[in-house]
């Protein structure tokens, strides 16, 4: 198969190296990284598999080793490329482009048991992160806004410089969380608030997701045990905490990715929240933090061993609260084993 790719990520996946000016070219079983003079020394390092060409222009030096290889027909993934990129290179050949959406996710979906190791020890570090971020909110995070809390998460999680984040961390208070997708806002943690803290860490560029929210007294930690001084709260925490089990222990290889979807959904919904959970139970992790599979109620993706995703489920009250528990899981020998 021919292809080109233009993702950091994607070209990674392929020979081990990347960079934010590279153009990666497969032509059956050869293969160029094109990228400029000043990665000369770490391309030609850490490449394998792939002839490094350095060029001022990618896009004509791309088009020029399409040329003189006489293809005919080039895969590539439109949600990787500008127009200014795409055409530079359709404007100077002649051989067909054929459009494949998440080409380069569609190959990465299996992880092999190297990428499930390292997928493992990113989540571990996490893990670790997360506890010592707990005893850091606890000796000096009562009294501090959400951005010195987000700033502080983002210090801890990337053990101060040495490891890169999978997203900016979201830190969230009380009606706050209640935005999936929240972001900093000038309220304040007390004592007895709610917590939501979603975030992660890469290593050797894996990613790792994790979310908690909790019940924020003095000696906090972010286990999934809480109890909250409101029933409304407690309610929906137990309910999702309960969706979250049930999703983990009955997940299996074969299922269509709807059906772990309702695991939780259905749950969720018969406890009277159904509305208040906006988004899908989980999607892919690897090189990037959100890959496929998607753990959605529409997707009729086959759930295979080998995948990894995260399991999610979270109830929303707008101007109230939010909830989220989420684990990566791996999918091994037809079950799910959170990592």
């Amino acid at each position: 198969m021919n292809y080109m790719l233009k993702d950091e990520n994607a070209i990674y996946y392929e020979c081990g190296y990347s960079c934010d000016n590279a153009l990666y070219l497969q032509f059956g079983n050869e293969a160029y990284f094109i990228t400029d003079g000043r990665y000369t020394v770490d391309a030609k390092a850490h490449v394998k598999g792939a002839k490094v060409v350095i060029a001022a222009d990618l896009y004509g030096e791309g088009a020029k080793l399409i040329k003189k290889h006489k293809i005919k027909k080039i895969v590539y993934d439109p949600k990787e490329w500008t127009v200014f990129g795409f055409e530079r290179i359709a404007s100077a050949v002649k051989c067909k482009l054929s459009p494949e959406p998440d080409f380069s996710h569609k190959k990465r979906i299996i992880k092999s048991d190297a990428e499930l190791k390292i997928l493992a020890k990113a989540a571990k570090l996490g893990r670790k992160a997360f506890k010592q971020l707990a005893k850091e909110i606890t000796a000096n995070g009562f009294g501090k806004d959400e951005y010195a809390l987000t700033y502080m998460a983002k210090g801890v999680l990337s053990d101060y410089g040495r490891y890169d984040l999978s997203f900016d961390p979201i830190v969230a208070i009380n009606a706050n969380a209640a935005k999936p997708h929240a972001t900093p806002t000038k309220s304040v943690l007390q004592t007895h608030d709610l917590l939501l803290i979603d975030a992660g860490l890469k290593y050797k560029r894996y990613c790792s997701d994790r979310t908690r929210t909790v019940y924020a007294d003095k000696q906090f930690a972010f286990g999934t045990a809480q109890q909250f001084g409101k029933k409304k709260i407690q309610k929906a925490y137990d309910t999702v905490l309960k969706a979250h089990d049930r999703a983990i222990a009955k997940a299996r290889s074969g299922m269509k990715a709807k059906e772990v979807d309702a695991l939780t959904r259905d749950l969720i919904e018969k406890a009277g929240f159904g509305k208040y959970y906006v988004h899908s139970t989980g999607h892919g992790v690897g090189l990037d933090i959100h890959e496929m599979p998607y753990i959605a109620s529409k997707s009729d993706t086959i759930i295979e061993d080998g995948m990894v995703f995260t399991i999610e489920p979270g109830i929303y009250i707008p101007g109230e609260f939010g909830i989220r528990i989420e684990d990566m899981v791996a999918m091994v020998d037809g079950r799910a084993e959170v990592l």
